[in-house]
């Protein structure tokens, strides 16, 4: 049972690493965003990047959340023995 708990200590880590990532990165760029803004046509570029970047990135995180998910419940399964 250890190494289930130990594997689940892990996974939640991980998922919090992922989301403190995402939300750091979302910060960043919203700063670089607010500095562009009264220089027009790079206001423009790093709003368009905001959105697409921001976006990609939400479907990275979210994919490697689920990875990390199926990692624990495989390691649950192996546990209790429903292989």
């Amino acid at each position: 049972m250890s190494d289930y708990r130990d594997i689940q200590s892990a996974v939640r880590t991980e998922k919090a690493r992922i989301w403190a990532a995402w939300v750091c990165g979302g910060i960043i760029w919203l700063i670089i965003t607010n500095a562009t803004r009264n220089v027009p046509v790079v206001s423009v570029i790093t709003q368009v990047l905001l959105v697409v970047l921001g976006i990609l990135s939400t479907i990275t995180a979210v994919r490697m959340t689920n990875a990390l998910n199926r990692k624990a419940d495989a390691a649950r399964r192996e546990v209790l023995g429903d292989l």
